[in-house]
């Protein structure tokens, strides 16, 4: 995980962000543990707090789970789970602003597509 943060965005949504990015990269995988909120707090100067409460969205979403005593796991299904609602948010708020970029250029999709390596 990389410390720059963005002024824009609390930063427990930020850290929440790059935890679901490395189980979105396979960095993270179903049973692996997440590093303590004392290393992450540690680590990059945050509020343990902050850690915190990026972890328990994380559980309020049934990506992690808390084991007492032990600290906090992937859950099994989680990558599928976030797969799909990164798929479904990417269709509806996404993809129409760029096929409409697209259309307003003038660009072929099918073209586009073969340039990129996609299939058409």
């Amino acid at each position: 995980m990389s410390t720059g943060w963005n002024d824009n965005t609390p930063i427990y949504r930020q850290l929440k962000e790059r935890v679901v990015g490395m189980m979105l990269d396979g960095v993270l995988q179903a049973g692996d543990a997440l590093p303590s909120v004392r290393q992450i707090a540690a680590e990059y100067q945050l509020n343990p707090i902050t850690v915190s409460r990026a972890y328990q969205e994380l559980v309020d979403e049934t990506l992690v789970e808390k084991r007492r005593g032990l600290g906090m796991y992937m859950t099994e299904g989680a990558r599928d789970k976030l797969l799909a609602s990164e798929r479904e948010r990417f269709i509806r708020e996404e993809w129409p602003a760029m096929l409409e970029r697209i259309r307003r250029l003038g660009l072929d999709l099918g073209q586009l597509l073969r340039s990129s390596g996609g299939a058409a």
